[in-house]
């Protein structure tokens, strides 16, 4: 099931240089154990390092590792500047972290109200998301999200890579590892407007990791089951392309669809919010997500 924010819609313009490109050249195919052909990412691999560099007909516009960067608490704050354009930024964020990333503003809704759940998110990316070392040292965004003990709204946070907002086409890609996992919290990284909507990927944290997608107008949507576990490190890539999205775990691609591929400009929203489904986080519950890159690309040539 594919979700979203109701209420906020990623519509202006944005132009982007297309051209012919054979395709056929930019995939690779690596045997499966079953001896069968299976079709990896562009950048023809796993990608457990942040990869660098032009992929196929992807041409990379944002690489992030997070390593020796510390944004603390707090600093992901007064960001309702130009929402839900491609000039949105944080007042409270400095230097490449305020020119590369936003978030869903403190106080807007998640997906949980408009789907009518008892226990439902707000956005708090103030006192949800933050950068800096993990125990072993290497460089992270932490995403922790949290419903306070008194029972209120759980605080969700949705983060979104300011350099492919409003982009037609593309490649966007992470290393995601779900560090705590509790009922209640789930992910749906998506791209949608317009009637259309991908999500990659998308589910309750304590269940599967998975793939769909809604055609644009409308048709049965497309669902695509990839991981059977958040708590694993997982590389997970989106390549969307015209007339055609694909979704891959690892490398490996685990869903592709050509029904309804949105040709127009949308934006990519790292979405983590309360459940849709199972019981909703208990009061003084937390989880926490972690992020080690992310590398998003545009489509066609420079």
């Amino acid at each position: 099931m594919g979700s979203h924010a109701a209420p906020h819609h990623l519509r202006p313009p944005f132009l982007l240089v297309s051209v012919t490109v054979v395709l056929v050249a930019a995939f690779l195919w690596l045997p499966r154990a079953d001896g069968a052909p299976a079709r990896t990412d562009a950048c023809g691999s796993t990608a457990v390092r942040l990869p660098r560099g032009d992929c196929g007909p992807f041409w990379q516009v944002l690489a992030e590792d997070f390593n020796g960067d510390l944004v603390p608490l707090g600093s992901f704050s007064d960001c309702d500047h130009h929402a839900d354009t491609s000039g949105a930024y944080f007042g409270g964020l400095r230097g490449t972290f305020r020119d590369n990333w936003w978030a869903y503003p403190t106080g807007w809704p998640d997906t949980a109200r408009s789907r009518g759940r008892e226990v439902v998110g707000v956005y708090h990316p103030e006192d949800t998301v933050s950068v800096g070392p993990a125990p072993d040292g290497d460089g992270r965004m932490f995403i922790r999200m949290w419903r306070p003990a008194d029972g209120g709204p759980v605080h969700s946070a949705a983060v979104v890579p300011r350099a492919v907002m409003d982009m037609t086409y593309g490649k966007y890609s992470a290393r995601i590892k779900v560090t705590k996992a509790a009922p209640g919290y789930k992910s749906a990284w998506l791209h949608y407007g317009g009637g259309c909507e991908m999500d990659h990927p998308e589910g309750e944290w304590t269940g599967p990791l998975s793939s769909f997608h809604h055609p644009c107008g409308g048709g049965e949507q497309g669902y695509f089951p990839g991981s059977d576990d958040w708590t694993d490190w997982h590389t997970v890539s989106t390549e969307w392309t015209p007339g055609h999205v694909r979704f891959f775990v690892d490398g490996r691609e685990t869903g592709h669809d050509t029904r309804g591929v949105p040709d127009g400009p949308l934006s990519w929203v790292m979405q983590n919010e309360s459940a849709l489904e199972g019981p909703g986080a208990a009061p003084g519950s937390s989880a926490q997500i972690d992020i080690t890159w992310v590398a998003a690309y545009a489509y066609g040539w420079k």
